[in-house]
């Protein structure tokens, strides 16, 4: 699990880099269609500043996105309980627990790190799973906590918003008023190209980390309750019910325990989740091996 922290940390500096160099990319492209460097440096300058921002706000972003509203214990003693002891087992600080008025069932966790972490569930979630299930789910987003995860998707939510902004703000320009090197039919078309690929890149990108982010945190979710076969039941319960959320929004698709948006081609192709059944069957062998 020290491995995994490690490596999350780093991911976190690489990740960074990966997306500024791609917003870089869409900058040095417009400049050479506008025939203006500036633009490069004046883009990269906004991405830095906008990563920063997003550092300290995104966090706070995800949870207004969900429509998540914070609680106390005396609002909802049955999910804070959960939380409180999972944090006194793992060791780690309370969270703070919020509660998403939405009748599909799910789950995130979200902050920069475990001192200014929250956890959130929705009303679905809580109708859905019992007790032990619901521990397990709640076990599974503090796990996301121990390893910041957290982190990671936290900046990858915001980055990813990023390079949609910019390439969208990026092709306007180049269909709208060009100068100088936009007159190239070719150089324009590659343009054009790139600013229509670059949130794709940065989508699949999002996508595979997810993916091993939510079997990291399914292991450690099993191992601090020791009972993976409630995890397993829930995300099984999560997979019959599959409905969408109410507000779906595809730049923090990945940091809920399930994917909320509507299944379709597309959603498969890029989906920020490892298939539900191989998570259950791989709870089991963990189960198994206790």
């Amino acid at each position: 699990m020290y491995r995994a922290i490690a490596k999350n940390k780093r991911n976190t500096v690489f990740i960074i880099l990966l997306f500024l160099l791609i917003i870089g990319g869409l900058g040095f492209l417009a400049s050479v269609i506008y025939n203006d460097l500036t633009i490069v440096i004046i883009t990269l300058v906004v991405a830095t500043g906008y990563a920063l921002i997003q550092y300290f706000a995104a966090g706070s972003q995800a949870l207004a996105l969900s429509g998540a509203h914070q609680i106390q214990k005396s609002d909802n003693p049955r999910l804070y309980r959960i939380v409180e002891n999972l944090s006194i087992t793992t060791g780690t600080p309370m969270p703070k627990v919020y509660i998403i008025d939405d009748p599909s069932p799910n789950a995130f966790a979200t902050g920069r790190d475990p001192q200014h972490a929250s956890v959130a569930a929705t009303t679905g979630l809580l109708e859905l799973l019992d007790d032990s299930e619901l521990e397990g789910v709640m076990a599974h987003e503090i796990g996301h906590v121990q390893n910041y995860d957290i982190r990671v998707s936290m900046i990858v939510f915001g980055l990813v918003v990023a390079v949609g902004f910019i390439a969208d703000i990026l092709l306007r320009m180049s269909f709208f008023g060009g100068r100088g090197n936009n007159n190239n039919p070719a150089v324009l078309v590659l343009g054009l190209a790139a600013f229509i690929i670059a949130p794709i890149v940065a989508a699949v990108v999002q996508s595979a980390v997810s993916r091993q982010r939510e079997y990291l945190a399914d292991a450690t979710g099993a191992l601090t309750t020791r009972h993976p076969e409630a995890l397993a039941s829930a995300l099984t319960k999560l997979g019959q019910y599959g409905r969408p959320m109410r507000r779906q929004n595809s730049t923090m698709a990945h940091m809920w325990i399930s994917d909320p948006t509507k299944p379709g081609f597309m959603d498969r192709l890029f989906s920020t989740h490892p298939p539900l059944a191989e998570r259950v069957q791989r709870l089991g062998e963990i189960g198994r091996s206790f």
